[in-house]
C-alpha cells in the first residue's frame, strides 16, 4: 500500500525545488497533495504536471492563510516549506552590521512569519481529526551561526524552536498531532543560483560551498523530500519535535583522519 495513500497533504512554497520534490513524493505515494505558492502561473504548471490541485497563497498574508482554511477545512500533513535567502534579487549586505531593518524583516515575515501561521493553520485543520503530521523546512543555517546571511540563520534557528513548541502544545491537549523540523544543508535547488551564477567558474563555486561538506557534493531536492515522506506517514506516529538533519556529515565534524 502506498505509504500516504488518501491523506490530505498541503505543501507551501511547492512549485520548485525542495517543495516541488516534496509533493511529487507525496503524489507517489497515494497522497491528495494541495500544490501551493505564490507565484500563481508557476504554481498552477506544477500542480498540472503532477496531476494535482493548486491554491494560491502568499505565506505571510493572514488572509490567504484565511482562504486556505475555507478552501481545505481539513489536511492530515502540512509541510511549510516557503521560504527566502534573502538574496534573491542578488547580493545585498546581509551580515550583523549592514543588514538593514527592512531586509532582515523581509526574510523573517516569509519563514517565521509563513510558518508561524502555517502550524496555526494545521492545527486547526488537524485537531477535529485529533492526529497529523506538521513538517517545517528548516536549514542547517538554523543551527550554526551565518555571519553573511543573519537574518536567513536568525529565521531559520526560530522555525527550530518553533517547531518543539508546537509539537508540545499539541501534545499537551491530547492530539496526536506531531511537529517536526527537517534542515538540509546544500540542496541543489533554484535558490543558490543568485549565488552561484551562470558564468566559466559556476563549477569552481559549486566546490567551494561544498568544500567542507564531508561527501564533497550538493543534495538534491528528491533527498529531502524522501525524510519528508517518512514524517509524514503512519511510520513516524511516536517521532515529534525532533529535528533531523540532512547536510552530507557537514555538522557531525571534521572528515579529516588524523596525520
Amino acid at each position: 500500500m502506498q505509504r500516504l495513500n488518501k491523506k490530505t497533504c498541503v505543501i507551501t512554497g511547492a512549485a520548485r525545488g525542495i517543495g516541488h520534490a516534496i509533493a511529487a513524493h507525496f503524489h507517489a505515494e497515494g497522497a491528495d497533495v494541495i500544490l501551493t505558492d505564490i507565484d500563481e502561473a508557476a504554481g498552477a504548471k506544477a500542480a498540472s504536471g503532477l496531476g494535482c490541485r493548486f491554491e494560491p497563497l502568499d505565506v505571510r498574508e493572514e488572509a490567504d492563510w484565511d482562504r486556505l482554511k475555507r478552501a481545505v477545512p481539513a489536511a492530515d500533513v502540512v509541510v511549510n516549506n516557503a521560504g527566502v535567502t534573502g538574496f534573491e534579487g542578488g547580493m545585498v549586505a546581509h551580515d550583523p552590521e549592514h543588514a538593514s531593518l527592512a531586509d532582515w524583516r523581509a526574510v523573517h515575515s516569509v519563514n517565521l512569519d509563513g510558518t508561524f501561521l502555517g502550524c496555526r493553520y494545521a492545527i486547526g485543520a488537524m485537531k477535529a481529526r485529533g492526529a497529523g503530521s506538521i513538517i517545517n523546512i528548516s536549514s542547517r543555517s538554523g543551527l550554526v551561526g551565518i555571519p553573511g546571511a543573519a537574518a536567513y540563520a536568525s529565521s531559520k534557528a526560530a522555525i527550530r524552536n518553533h517547531s518543539k513548541t508546537v509539537a508540545l502544545y499539541c501534545a499537551q491537549q491530547g492530539w496526536k498531532i506531531r511537529c517536526n523540523s527537517i534542515h538540509p544543508a546544500a540542496i541543489l535547488t533554484p535558490i543558490w543560483e543568485p549565488m552561484l551564477g551562470d558564468g566559466p567558474d559556476r563549477d569552481a563555486k559549486m566546490q567551494a560551498l561544498v568544500a567542507d561538506t564531508p561527501l564533497k557534493r550538493f543534495g538534491v531536492p528528491e533527498e529531502v523530500a524522501a525524510l519528508a515522506v517518512t514524517l509524514a506517514s503512519d511510520e513516524a506516529t511516536y517521532v515529534t519535535g525532533t529535528e533531523i538533519n540532512i547536510d552530507g556529515g557537514l555538522l557531525a565534524g571534521s572528515a579529516a583522519s588524523p596525520g
